[in-house]
């Protein structure tokens, strides 16, 4: 019985060919980009943004967009390459059965919770700060009290302790729910979101662009300094390490293409709907980030950020500056809650199907993998990702889950980028759709520039991955491997 045991290729593929015995085929290539633009434009663009120019980077954050952006095109074509090659559910978890066994398998795995899971709470959280917003200033009624829509870690200036933050449980839950109904009701739902999150990114650009002053991009790039937050949390400001933080940071906005790879068993034509949906979102969506990067930092000060903004940064600093257009703070403020949601709803359908994937193979719970017998979804798993990241969200502050979200992917994509590699060695002759061009350069780099951006995050989020990896070192060894069908057949 051994822990590096891999899953066999011609297994995989039998249980893609199986598919209809389980998860439904209903996906197209534009529901994919759309998955896709769904999970990338939210809580990264909206709220991470102005975090990474407050504690980072200043103007420069979008410099950190573009290493953000050339980390994940890097480890895109690698993702593209393995979606359209292993076409079933379970993303960079199923690609590093097939190619480095199953102890690495399980660890991917435990960190693609991190991801998805802990990236729906850090939206979750997000979308209450929104919900307060939109009462204030929108529907002018009083906001939900601090105590109820905060962690027990925060504390208001004048000294009121949050105790649940309710709104951010209440929408994970929701979101759980029509996730049960159904895969393509969800992708119907979400494309409807999406087309509106995209207007409103595009009118911020084009209205905001008259209000930029070119004070506030100088410098581009500010000095090297340390910023400390209201936490006590000193995050390196300025410089190279500053852009390499905010690219660390903002690269939570980035993370929703790879979920698009976890709907692989649910696409109709994966082999070439996978690669067009991984990349085609990810195109769209660096472009209206960089824009989007560059008016809001040039429409209010970083000061803005790291006071009055916070959170709901970006429909502050409309309200503020953006004389004549408050409507379109009021507009942004109900988009983004729609959006947040459709972010939200992406991140559970990816954790749902890595649980999916995980249950099948008995590195977790059978329960994990039975389909609900109408609606043909994981609803099992979904109902105990519910209470997970509905825990999360209602305890634990925003920017702390936000960052253990990246640290999280970027380990992902580190061992995606590996599994091309490797599965170029083992399989040279399996049938590749799509192929990632100049292997090994193209992994390599992606390796390099994720490794980059992990050092950028800094030594909290170290540790807290290195906890997370030792709970699941504990799991695996206490359960999963005892009851492994690849290890015990019988």
């Amino acid at each position: 019985m051994s822990i590096w045991k891999r899953k066999p290729m011609a297994q995989l593929l039998a249980e893609a060919s199986e598919s209809e015995k389980g998860l439904k085929r209903t996906l197209t290539a534009w529901s994919l980009v759309a998955l896709g633009i769904g999970a990338i434009i939210g809580a990264g663009l909206f709220v991470r943004t102005a975090t990474a120019a407050a504690q980072n980077a200043g103007p420069s954050v979008t410099i950190g967009f573009i290493v953000a952006a050339i980390g994940c095109a890097l480890a895109g074509l690698c993702y593209a390459e393995l979606s359209s090659s292993i076409p079933i559910a379970g993303s960079a978890y199923t690609y590093t059965y097939a190619t480095m066994g199953e102890f690495l398998a399980w660890i991917i795995g435990w960190d693609l919770i991190l991801e998805y899971a802990v990236g729906a709470a850090t939206v979750g959280i997000a979308w209450s700060e929104y919900l307060n917003n939109l009462l204030v200033n929108v529907l002018h009624v009083s906001p939900i009290p601090y105590e109820w829509c905060h962690s027990p870690f925060q504390h208001s200036a004048d000294g009121v302790n949050g105790i649940i933050n309710i709104p951010a449980f209440f929408i994970v839950a929701v979101i759980s729910l029509l996730l049960i109904k159904g895969t393509q009701e969800s992708a119907f739902v979400n494309g409807i979101i999406v087309v509106a999150k995209v207007s409103i990114v595009v009118m911020i650009i084009i209205f905001g662009w008259h209000f930029i002053n070119p004070v506030n991009h100088t410098p581009y790039i500010p000095e090297t300094a340390t910023y400390t937050d209201d936490q006590g949390i000193g995050h390196s400001y300025g410089g190279i390490m500053g852009i390499l933080g905010a690219a660390g940071t903002v690269f939570f906005a980035f993370i929703g293409f790879d979920a698009v790879s976890t709907a692989a068993q649910e696409t109709k034509n994966p082999k070439r709907d996978m690669p067009i949906g991984i990349l085609g979102s990810l195109a769209i969506c660096t472009v209206l980030y960089i824009l989007f990067a560059h008016v809001l930092t040039g429409v209010a000060t970083v000061e803005d950020f790291r006071t009055g903004g916070k959170e709901a940064s970006v429909a502050f600093a409309i309200q503020k500056y953006m004389i004549g257009y408050e409507w379109l703070a009021q507009f942004v403020t109900v988009a983004i809650l729609a959006g947040f949601s459709s972010v939200i709803l992406v991140m559970l359908l990816g954790q749902s199907r890595v649980f999916y994937s995980m249950g099948n193979d008995g590195l977790l719970p059978k329960a994990f993998s039975e389909v609900h017998p109408k609606y043909k979804t994981p609803y099992k798993a979904n109902l105990v990702i519910l209470v997970i990241v509905g825990l999360f969200a209602a305890f634990i502050p925003g920017d702390i889950v936000g960052d253990m979200t990246s640290i999280g992917t970027l380990f992902a994509f580190i061992l995606v980028c590996i599994s091309v590699m490797v599965l170029r060695k083992t399989e040279p002759d399996m049938k590749r759709e799509f192929k990632t061009p100049f292997v090994p350069l193209v992994p390599i780099l992606g390796i390099v520039v994720c490794l980059a951006m992990i050092y950028g995050l800094g030594w909290t989020n170290w540790l807290r991955l290195i906890g997370w990896l030792a709970i699941g070192f504990v799991v695996y060894f206490g359960y999963s491997k005892k009851r492994s069908k690849l290890n015990n057949p019988k």
